[in-house]
């Protein structure tokens, strides 16, 4: 398989805190990769310099081949690179259907023109992930904090990118919603949808996953299969506690 994304010794200081450290991974197309560790190990900020939210101190950054290290965030999202947030960023003043719209909009008049009329996809996209035809046209404001993270996921996938960055896409919801939106995800692969999940409920995470890399302390300690990290010793101690 081709690699769409290649990270190359990726490191981030804060200051006399060094939160990623010579981080090395690669995510092949298609491929979906869940990205583990306890509390403070370095996932948020490694999806925060892949999207360059944060610039790294040194370290590169490829995708599709191309070098992007320095791209501004805007550049990577045109390039088909999208992400969840832990803390959902849902435009207030719209309705559910209309922030999943806005995922959706092209970024030229050209393409506005040429694209034509949705048919109502924005609601198919709601209703994929859980939403009710009540709860699609209510405000961010209405939803519980589970509905928020549908919405933000909604989102992102109107924006149909070729690489997905889930952060806890799974905290606040139910069983049944886990369910669905891992149904979603699944069909979604089938599509080509290329994603990197951080998740600490493993039980939901391990089927959706061919392959993952656990971090502590800003560095890999593992990679494998699902079983193959649970079983490492690394990982039982550093993650599990044990």
């Amino acid at each position: 398989m081709t690699d769409l994304l290649e990270v190359r010794d990726l490191t981030k200081r804060f200051g006399g805190l060094t939160a990623v450290r010579n981080l090395g991974f690669s995510v092949s197309e298609g491929e979906s990769l869940g990205l583990i560790g306890p509390n403070g190990a370095g996932k948020t900020t490694v999806f925060n310099l892949i999207m360059s939210e944060l610039r790294q101190d040194s370290g590169e950054l490829f995708f599709q081949g191309r070098e992007i290290s320095k791209y501004p965030t805007h550049a990577r999202v045109k390039l088909g690179i999208a992400r969840t947030y832990q803390v959902p960023r849902p435009f207030g003043e719209m309705t559910v259907t209309e922030n999943i719209r806005m995922g959706m909009m092209p970024d030229d008049l050209w393409q506005m023109l040429t694209k034509g009329p949705q048919h109502d996809a924005e609601r198919d996209i709601g209703k994929d992930v859980g939403f009710s035809e009540r709860e699609v046209a209510m405000y961010p404001g209405e939803l519980s904090m589970g509905n928020l993270r549908k919405l933000e996921l909604a989102r992102t996938i109107a924006a149909e990118p070729k690489l997905l960055l889930l952060d806890e896409v799974f905290a606040g919801l139910t069983v049944g919603e886990i369910a669905q939106i891992s149904e979603l995800l699944v069909e979604k692969r089938k599509q080509g949808l290329t994603y990197i999940m951080v998740s600490h409920d493993l039980r939901a995470l391990a089927p959706l996953v061919d392959r993952v890399v656990v971090m502590s302390f800003g560095a890999i300690i593992a990679e494998g299969t699902f079983k193959e990290v649970i079983a490492d010793k690394k990982v039982r101690e550093a993650y599990l506690g044990q």
